[in-house]
């Protein structure tokens, strides 16, 4: 996407958001993931993606110039050349594989999903675990992964009744996007499995697990060995 096609919308004094639409598409959140990579390199700036847009946070004292441009003015010129001649292609980013305990307690809401989709509960799982997801963005909670690639035939609305308590490690629908919670939040999405590894961890190297533009592959387990898994994550 060329770069005079982007919008560029002054947020804060040291903030810039760089819009290249206004729907939740894969076409469009590859576009944000390429503009990350090639903005990647460009001193004291951070770039946080989401769906069709990337905020630009960046230290306003270090793109201050001696010329009368604002360090807003600098920041979006530089980002525009970069975009112009960097041509950075988004990336496969890692591949993870998440398993998944379905139905039962641990997913509460798929029989209900399935009903009100017509399906199975085993039709369901299979579809869900049939596709590989990217990470499209981490939002609402720390590690929290909105995840592109679902199937169409399994979107459902969000509860009309939001949980007060979601359990961490929640595999879940919503619309037509698919989630994990990373901790015990509320929630509205359809709880339909849980995974045992941990998604967030504060004190890591690298807190949370999942990044944006990695790519999520889940399998279904069976209690056992989500048991089994559990387990050995907490020795």
């Amino acid at each position: 996407m060329p770069a005079d096609a982007i919008q560029f919308e002054p947020l804060a004094e040291d903030a810039l958001l760089l819009r290249f639409g206004d729907r939740i598409e894969p076409v469009l959140n590859d576009r944000v993931h390429a503009a990350v990579a090639a903005l990647r390199d460009l001193p004291s700036l951070e770039c946080v993606p989401a769906y069709a847009s990337v905020l630009l946070r960046f230290a306003p004292a270090a793109w201050q110039g001696d010329e009368a441009a604002s360090a807003h003015q600098r920041v979006e010129r530089a980002a525009r050349i970069a975009l112009e001649t960097r041509h950075a292609p988004a990336g496969a980013g890692r591949i993870h594989e998440i398993p998944v305990c379905y139905g039962g307690p641990h997913g509460p809401d798929l029989h209900e999903l399935a009903q009100h989709l017509g399906l199975s509960g085993t039709v369901v799982v299979a579809r869900h675990v049939g596709v590989d997801y990217r990470v499209a963005m981490l939002g609402f909670a720390p590690g929290f992964p909105y995840l592109l690639g679902l199937d169409p035939t399994l979107a459902m609305p969000r509860r009309r009744d939001p949980r007060t308590r979601v359990p961490a490690g929640s595999v879940a629908i919503g619309g037509a996007q698919t989630g994990i919670y990373p901790a015990e939040l509320p929630g509205g999405w359809h709880l339909i499995g849980r995974t045992p590894l941990r998604l967030f961890d504060a004190d890591a190297s690298e807190p949370s697990l999942l990044a944006a533009g990695d790519r999520v592959r889940f399998r279904a387990i069976d209690a056992e060995e989500f048991a089994d898994l559990d387990a050995a994550r907490h020795r």
